[in-house]
């Protein structure tokens, strides 16, 4: 029977997708045969997911019929009106099972706590999760280890160890492994933690944020030192200036945009299960406060399905609302997790955490400009009602199935009942975003006209806001110029030949004030009950100063966390614009010729490990730097040996005619070849990967020696003899480099909620 209401149910709604939303789907979320061949339609998909899902209504009642719970969780979803995580769409209904997206582990100071996490870890990101944690217990750096008499390592050190191993997990090319990475503010390794960044591969696997405690924000608020403790007993070893320290979080988060902040004692004020346990990390961008095992199922609403009269659809998103909910309870039932210690404490809590994506389409339709205040105001009116009616769904739920286990403990106990312990969250939406074709999440518009390399025939072709365009073609101002100038500009600021209302409601990313980001992620944190995504955008001209006040406001505003990224600071550069890559080269185009090799040269050489053997890298300079590079594989002869002479080659003429040292081995590190090896340093993927490692060490060997915090006395002050040496780049931060394209489809990479995504593919470096 059930399978008669299917047919019936799919040739009454078809699915009404874009040709960009298909490829995604076909790409990443239908089911394949052993082939390869796309076995599934969008259709099939949707209702595989419904039917799967509904099915933890037996749970409760087994006598249910659940046909008409499938027709609703269908309709919702295939009218792209609500979807659930990633994972949700991939799995529902397949052999996997496993249906969240979001995973925080604990790691406690010991060898058998860390490597157990790192197994666990490996099973969750094998099963397509991201994953969350604090390396806040792990004794620092130098510290003593009595069971061998040694010292210890410290979390960075470990850190890099979980970052190999994540590298090194293929998730059968649906999603990558994600990590995050939190230290406190007040652990004695924290300075370095804040530099364990410094340059743009290193710890790639990771997002870091520092946790920050409210002592420390009074302490800096005050001008004032605070302590540092030794997590392994909880003594006082050090004092560290909080203006200074904040400093060097400003400093990196300008140069490349991490670490992230975090106000891990708001996050624990709102911490609805408070005796079950502390919140110590998120998932992997930020939006999910987590306890350690704890998941998370994760959904969003697309606001611009809901505009009537001019107005927000208030009754059809209650519905929806209430649909929402009771779907992603059902998955809390029905999902298969990676470690059973998960299983038990998600369901003790049952968090779920729906949310929106199409904030800036819905402000569009409304003919409100993202950042006026209008927009704020109706960010809280909006939230608020769905926060609202979330918490009544929930309660509606309770009173059918029960509340949640730890309901007694909780926050809620001398209230109504609830099903879950918490309701929403802002999560990123890059990839069903771009199924649902809404703008991601609450942020603004990325740009109005941008170019898109289609997946599919390769082909360059622009991509225009279809809002814009109608309204462009209403007013009789568009023009295949006027669009070619947009697309260079990325703002529509400035065309005299659009109209003053048109373009005041058309703001993109960049016409936006950073205090206006953080006071609309503030308005939506108003009523949320776990956390926001959303990366506040700044100008390549910004300067350290305006980072620090949108930090400081993020923190006064009552935001849990906060990301930031200052465009072009990083070789991930966020707008596929026309003229992006002249604004950021390193000057005008010219034609370089090699200067003379002297006769005589220094250099270092060194021993990488490949795949094809023991490859020595010679690197030599004249009076102006890096000149030649020399290659000898420890096996002669053949393809391998002439590849790596030919690259030998070419690295030294780019030398001697100028080109950028970073700029090299940017182009020649992460190359993959099929045989990978373990490093003292890492995974080394290829002998191009090799030489550039080499060249990264020749760059550290010739830097000049500064001094680092780390082996000051108790009561000495910050700054103060310090011994311990190490080497910094001294590079400025300011150069962005090229824009690189996506690994999988050639489309220019986008920085977004707090993630790097690709608009033409869903290919995600965070998943």
């Amino acid at each position: 029977m059930l399978r008669d209401k299917k047919e019936e149910l799919i040739s009454e709604n078809k699915v009404n997708l874009e040709n960009n939303a298909l490829t995604v789907l076909k790409k990443r979320y239908l089911k394949k045969d052993k082939d390869g061949n796309v076995i599934e339609s969008p259709e099939d998909l949707f209702y595989r997911v419904a039917e799967n899902i509904a099915q933890a209504d037996k749970i409760y009642d087994e006598d249910t019929d659940i046909t008409i719970l499938i027709r609703e969780f269908y309709l919702t979803m295939s009218s792209c009106d609500f979807l659930p995580n990633s994972p949700t769409l991939m799995n529902a209904g397949r052999h996997l099972q496993q249906l969240s997206a979001c995973f925080v582990l604990p790691i406690d100071d010991s060898m058998d706590s860390i490597f157990e996490t790192l197994k666990n870890t490996a099973l969750i990101h094998k099963s397509g999760g991201g994953t969350g944690f604090s390396f806040s217990r792990l004794r620092p750096k130098k510290d003593v280890v009595r069971t061998t008499s040694g010292i210890s390592s410290g979390p960075i050190s470990f850190m890099q160890v979980f970052n190999a191993a994540t590298e090194a997990i293929k998730q059968g090319g649906t999603r990558r492994g994600a990590n995050m990475g939190m230290l406190r503010i007040d652990h004695p390794d924290i300075l370095d933690f804040i530099i364990c960044k410094d340059k743009d591969d290193s710890l790639n696997n990771f997002n870091i944020s520092v946790a920050i405690t409210k002592k420390f924000m009074d302490a800096l608020e005050k001008g004032e030192y605070y302590n540092l403790y030794n997590p392994r007993n909880g003594v006082i070893i050090g004092r560290l200036n909080a203006n200074e320290v904040f400093g060097k979080i400003v400093d990196q988060a300008w140069k490349n945009g991490e670490p992230g902040i975090v106000f891990v004692d708001r996050m624990n004020h709102k911490n609805t299960t408070p005796s079950a346990g502390s919140i110590e990390s998120t998932n992997p961008c930020g939006e999910q406060p987590l306890l350690p095992y704890e998941s998370c199922n994760l959904g969003s609403i697309n606001l611009g399905h809901f505009v009537k009269n001019n107005d927000v659809n208030w009754e059809k998103l209650e519905k929806t609302v209430k649909t929402a909910v009771h779907f992603l309870d059902n998955v809390i039932d029905v999902s298969n997790y990676p470690i059973q210690k998960i299983g038990e404490v998600t369901r003790s809590n049952r968090k779920i955490g729906l949310g929106i994506m199409g904030w800036a389409d819905l402000l569009l339709y409304l003919g409100i400009p993202y950042g006026s205040n209008d927009s704020l105001a109706l960010a809280e009116e909006l939230m608020g009602f769905i926060h609202s009616k979330s918490r009544k769904a929930s309660e509606e739920l309770a009173f059918k199935r029960g509340s949640f286990p730890n309901f007694k403990k909780s926050i809620y106990a001398k209230g109504s009942p609830v099903r879950n312990a918490t309701t929403t969250t802002i999560a990123p939406t890059g990839t069903i975003g771009m199924i649902a074709s809404a703008s991601s999440g609450i942020e603004p518009i990325f740009a109005l006209v941008y170019k898109r390399m289609q997946c599919l025939d390769n082909e360059e072709m622009y991509e225009v806001n279809p809002y814009f365009e109608k309204l462009a073609k209403e007013n009789g101002f568009y023009s295949p110029e006027l669009i070619d100038k947009i697309s260079e500009k990325g703002s529509i600021r400035g065309f005299k030949e659009i109209p003053e209302k048109i373009k005041k409601i058309f703001v993109t990313s960049h016409d936006i004030a950073p205090e206006e980001h953080i006071k609309m992620q503030a308005a939506f944190q108003k009523f949320t009950d776990n956390a926001v995504s959303k990366t506040v955008n700044f100008p390549n001209s910004a300067t350290k100063e305006d980072v620090k006040k949108v930090y400081i406001l993020s923190y006064k505003m009552g935001c849990k966390g906060v990301t930031v990224y200052r465009d072009g600071s990083r070789n991930v550069q966020v707008l596929n614009l026309a003229n992006k890559k002249e604004e950021y080269s390193q000057g005008a185009l010219h034609e370089k010729k090699p200067r003379t090799r002297p006769k005589k040269t220094t250099g270092l050489t060194f021993l990488m490990h490949t795949g094809c053997g023991k490859m020595y890298v010679t690197v030599n300079e004249d009076d102006r730097g890096m000149c030649e590079v020399f290659t000898q594989l420890g096996k002669s002869g053949g393809c391998t040996s002439s590849q790596a002479e030919a690259i030998s080659r070419l690295i030294s003429l780019a030398l001697r005619s100028g080109v950028d040292q970073q700029g090299i081995i940017d182009q020649l590190k992460g190359i993959r070849c099929p045989s990978p090896t373990l490093a003292d340093g890492g995974i080394i993927l290829s002998c191009a990967d090799a030489v550039a490692k080499a060249l990264e060490a020749y760059k550290r060997e010739k830097m000049t020696p500064v001094l680092s915090a780390r082996d000051m006395s108790v009561s000495e002050p910050y700054a103060s003899k310090y011994k311990k040496k190490h080497y910094t780049s001294g590079l400025s931060g300011n150069s962005s480099g090229a824009c690189p394209q996506c690994p999988e489809c050639g489309e220019m990479l986008t920085f977004a909620e707090s993630c790097v995504i690709c608009r033409g593919c869903s290919y995600s470096k965070c998943f």
